[in-house]
């Protein structure tokens, strides 16, 4: 599966969020909405079968998934929850997130966002902003590998119980992209 592009990663948040009744739709957003659930359909179906074919998920399975807030994660948990309704197995599904202090951030948005849609999670609060920024020289982004492992050895040990662990990034979004 790759990584979505700016435009396809909202498409993925509306199909979620979308009400049951609207407006009559202009033949352009028609269009739109059809390619939106294709891609959502191509999307949810790759999960089904990598989840299948790796035996990533089983019944009773409490599964984290490390939400950043970002495109990837939000489209991961959005998979995995229609995946836990189409199932024929049953598993729960538990969201952390690593506040990493990043100043302008606004807290409150996630938090939000998963009570809307009941689902349990947890925010650990960690300064790593601060390590990166003095670990990186003045003008470059680069947050690789360094940053990667530090969140995931901040979050493992929040496991809160769970024996599987999803980090909601895809291959592509890894250090290739920031490096």
């Amino acid at each position: 599966m790759s990584s979505l592009t700016k435009t396809e990663a909202p498409v993925v948040q509306e199909l979620a969020s979308a009400p049951a009744m609207r407006e009559p739709m202009t033949r352009r957003e028609q269009k739109q909405a059809y390619e939106n659930n294709k891609l959502f359909k191509r999307l949810a179906c790759q999960v089904g079968e990598a989840v299948t074919d790796y035996n990533m998920i089983e019944d009773g399975d409490k599964v984290m998934v490390c939400l950043s807030g970002g495109k990837d994660s939000y489209t991961m948990l959005e998979l995995l929850m229609r995946l836990r309704e189409r199932a024929p197995i049953n598993f729960e599904i538990v969201t952390v997130n690593l506040d990493q202090k990043q100043p302008g951030f606004p807290e409150h948005v996630l938090p939000e966002y998963l009570s809307k849609l009941d689902i349990p999670f947890h925010i650990e609060n960690q300064d790593t902003y601060s390590i990166v920024k003095r670990l990186v020289p003045e003008g470059k982004t680069t947050y690789c590998v360094r940053d990667c492992v530090a969140r995931f050895c901040i979050v493992w040990p929040v496991n809160l119980g769970r024996r599987k662990l999803h980090l909601g990034i895809i291959a592509t979004t890894s250090c290739r992209r920031y490096c």
